[in-house]
């Protein structure tokens, strides 16, 4: 019995093997341009283009230059907070208003709730380019032009449907049995959802504000095509704005400034990456 125990760990450990073998070829291309960006950032400008120097890893000394441009010759800090703020709001909105249309198609018992979920989903796989003039007229009758008030505005017309979908699946995912308890206890519906719904998909909140967070985060056409102004403007149109010109990048600023916007969300992610699988998982199996 222990050499067949033995055996088969012995085998476990091969299969084991085998897979992070076989994974390690994608692992490495997913992190090899995080790696990039990073020594980039380290990098004098004459090391980036230098034919004879293997541009693998750090020069040594590393340099500061890089970081100290984005710090004292941007408007680096405007752009944080601006992204800050433009991201905070718009996972506000979409909350307030996904978390109540997803309970309505999951609890209701609305005629066609299960199509209706699909149709809104199936807007938030729209290319973002048609909407642009619509959009651009919306955000011209409300006179947002040229403010990161109409980033706001823009912003949830592709959040909305999807978490919309995706909180939809999360309250299937609590039983009725909890819901109906809690009526003979003289709940409103109401109070049901605050007090005893929404303390149990807290993983599906969770990751539904994290995905919103990072979507408008990241988003770079439509800063480009609304905001017009590099003070108002977002870290990604900022920094492609900043550093890009027709004859010259400068690579080490843009890997500078990227480091330093990444590295936020990275840790930001690794913090709620439980909660995150574990919500996404829930929310898409009942939804399905």
């Amino acid at each position: 019995m222990a050499n067949g125990a033995l055996t088969q760990q012995q085998k476990d450990r091969r299969r084991y093997l085998l897979i992070y073998a076989g994974l390690t070829p994608f692992v490495v291309m997913a992190v090899f341009p995080l790696y990039w960006m990073l020594i980039t950032a380290f990098k004098q400008e004459p090391d980036l283009y230098r034919m004879g120097n293997v541009p693998f890893w750090f020069n040594l000394p590393p340099t500061l230059k890089n970081f100290e441009t984005l710090f004292y010759q941007t408007n680096y800090g405007y752009w944080i907070v601006n992204t800050l703020t433009i991201s905070a709001w718009v996972a506000l909105i979409t909350l307030l208003t996904a978390v109540p249309a997803g309970y309505a198609l999951a609890r209701l018992g609305l005629p066609g709730a299960e199509n209706i979920g699909i149709a809104i989903f199936m807007t938030y796989l729209v290319p973002g380019i048609i909407l642009f003039l619509p959009l651009s007229r919306v955000v011209s009758l409300l006179g947002l032009q040229d403010s990161w008030w109409a980033l706001v505005v823009v912003y949830p017309t592709f959040t909305i449907p999807f978490c919309t979908w995706l909180m939809m699946g999360f309250f299937k995912t609590v039983p009725m049995e909890m819901e109906e308890a809690a009526r003979v206890d003289g709940y409103t519906r109401f109070q049901i959802v605050r007090k005893v719904v929404v303390p149990l998909i807290l993983p599906g909140l969770l990751t539904t504000a994290t995905f919103v967070f990072m979507e408008a985060w990241n988003n770079l056409i439509y800063p480009l095509t609304f905001v017009t102004t590099l003070d108002k403007q977002t870290l990604p149109a900022a920094l492609v704005l900043t550093f890009t010109g027709q004859f010259k990048t400068d690579w080490g600023g843009m890997m500078a400034a990227a480091t330093l916007t990444t590295l936020p969300l990275m840790i930001a992610f690794f913090a709620v990456q439980r909660s995150m699988v574990r919500g996404l998982t829930s929310g898409a199996v009942a939804g399905a």
